[in-house]
């Protein structure tokens, strides 16, 4: 496997202290959780989704462990404007803010409570289970310019977290970048669900939910090397990572750095496990390997 030198990197206007991000909506609720994934070798945090109004979720059972991966189906569960206290004591840290709303205008409101209090924002622009939110605007490409514009033109980093569940995902990227977008963010969770054979009904209490994990890494790599040729802005890798191979070739595909969620549920110290095996004093610069899988 290749080795990749341990340095700091910049990536769509946000720096971090290596290439590796914890996802959004995993251990993201709290300034301390945060804080602590951080400690425990994360390059960034991206915190849990948050919207205009405050949002209880979906009726349970929210989330089903698989054999490749996890269901989840939480309906963006979040506290709304409060939770910009818990990043209070997270000053000046690589935290980027993962935000969602129901129009341009909803996004704009709710990036303004960050102004100057994060790192970057992310737009997610592509959960695919939470009615009027998510994928239900990131399909739609002009939608998709619209709200990255409404964000993008306070100056702050702008990351676009997009959907696979789309025909043509470089069309949606493109859009993020024609709205000013700073990177790109792909994937969100894959459209999914299981029945209960047993129970005769949805596993999940929304029925509908989204598959993450090690199921969907193919999908996330072609998703990313798919972008990489579309688009000049740099993409942020995610979907089913879980070893230091796999951040290889996301990188690969065309990856500048990723994020990874679902691998932590299994080990909440695989941000180290992974910096222990990509990273060597005498590896490669990261440039020489992002994109180098197309010829």
């Amino acid at each position: 496997m290749v080795s990749i030198r341990p340095e700091p990197v910049t990536v769509g206007g946000v720096p971090l202290s290596n290439h590796i991000l914890l996802a959004a909506g995993v251990l993201g609720t709290t300034g301390a959780s945060l804080s602590r994934m951080l400690n425990m070798g994360a390059g960034g945090v991206v915190t849990k989704s948050i919207g205009p109004l405050p949002k209880d979720g979906h009726s349970g059972p929210c989330l089903v462990v698989l054999e490749d991966g996890l269901l989840n189906a939480m309906g963006l569960p979040n506290p709304s404007m409060e939770f910009v206290d818990e990043i209070t004591t997270l000053a000046k840290k690589p935290v980027v803010a993962s935000i969602f709303g129901g129009d341009p205008e909803e996004f704009a409101t709710v990036a303004g409570w960050f102004s100057g209090k994060v790192a970057g924002i992310e737009l997610n622009l592509s959960c695919p289970h939470a009615e009027g939110y998510g994928a239900a605007i990131g399909s739609d490409p002009a939608l998709v310019k619209a709200c990255t514009e409404a964000v993008s033109r306070s100056g702050v980093p702008t990351w676009v977290k997009l959907t696979p569940n789309v025909t043509d995902i470089t069309a949606i990227g493109k859009a993020a970048e024609a709205g000013g977008a700073s990177a790109i963010v792909a994937i969100n969770t894959v459209r999914a669900m299981r029945i209960s054979t047993g129970l005769r009904r949805p596993v999940l209490g929304n029925r509908y939910g989204g598959l993450s994990g090690s199921a969907i890494f193919p999908i996330a790599v072609r998703c990313v090397y798919e972008l990489y040729e579309a688009v000049d802005i740099p993409i942020i890798g995610c979907g089913g990572i879980a070893t230091a191979d796999n951040v290889v070739e996301m990188m690969m595909a065309g990856a500048s750095a990723v994020e990874i969620g679902s691998a932590v549920y299994d080990n909440v110290n695989v941000f180290e496990i992974i910096r222990k095996e990509l990273y060597a004093k005498d590896g490669v610069r990261h440039e020489e390997i992002v994109g180098c899988a197309h010829g």
